[in-house]
């Protein structure tokens, strides 16, 4: 599969089913800051306190789904997620799932895609593309190590090259990658226990972190 080309979840309901919900948000009034991305953004909905507290006045949406690549999010904005909506900013997050099967220069070439789709669709949307969290040693789901250190080779050279997109005005740039670990560079059980997941506690770490940075976009 390709990246940068719209491609669905064929056959996972779940992904349809959110995919809908989220064309009916669009519907359902006015969005004034979008949250993009894959199950690290979609699990905010644990953590509505926070999301509460630093998002509420801005009439904000969550279109996060479990598990998906770049051209899953590439295929949503493609069947309309993105119609009709006037955001001031999009916050981006996306590409840990891709890391698997793709290299990092494909990985960059479909987040690229999606911020070009986003200017493309809604032109005076800014978007704050964070840089892709980091990851540590787990198991994953088939019972096999995740190959952690792979990955975040790959998300470290994904990160640098969504660092030069940054033009400082429509395209900004956000790594919080040491906001999340100690300083032996291990990331804290408390905050990712699967070491890829955030509790309430890495959330709280994010909304910190991505403050300053995201009420200077959102009061330009």
């Amino acid at each position: 599969m390709d990246t940068t080309q719209p491609i669905p979840k064929t056959g996972n309901e779940m992904f349809f089913a959110r995919h809908e919900d989220f064309l009916k948000r669009a519907k359902s009034g006015p969005i004034g800051l979008l949250f993009l991305g894959d199950s690290i953004t979609a699990a905010w909905a644990d953590s509505p306190h926070i999301w509460e507290h630093y998002y509420g006045a801005y009439q904000p949406a969550n279109f996060g789904i479990g598990g998906d690549q770049t051209q899953h999010v590439i295929w949503r904005i493609s069947q309309g997620e993105l119609d009709g909506i006037t955001p001031k900013v999009v916050v981006l997050l996306i590409g840990t799932n891709n890391c698997g099967s793709y290299s990092a220069a494909e990985i960059s070439a479909g987040v690229q895609k999606i911020i070009s789709l986003i200017h493309e669709k809604i032109p005076a949307t800014k978007v704050l593309a964070l840089g892709t969290f980091p990851r540590g040693p787990r198991i994953n789901a088939d019972g096999n190590p995740d190959n952690w250190e792979s990955h975040m080779e790959k998300i470290r050279t994904v990160n640098a090259d969504l660092a030069r997109l940054d033009n400082g005005d429509n395209i900004r740039h956000l790594d919080i990658t040491s906001s999340f670990l100690h300083q032996d560079g291990t990331i804290p059980e408390i905050i990712m226990p699967d070491q890829v997941h955030l509790t309430s506690a890495g959330y709280q770490l994010w909304a910190d972190a991505m403050h300053p940075l995201l009420q200077e976009l959102l009061a330009s």
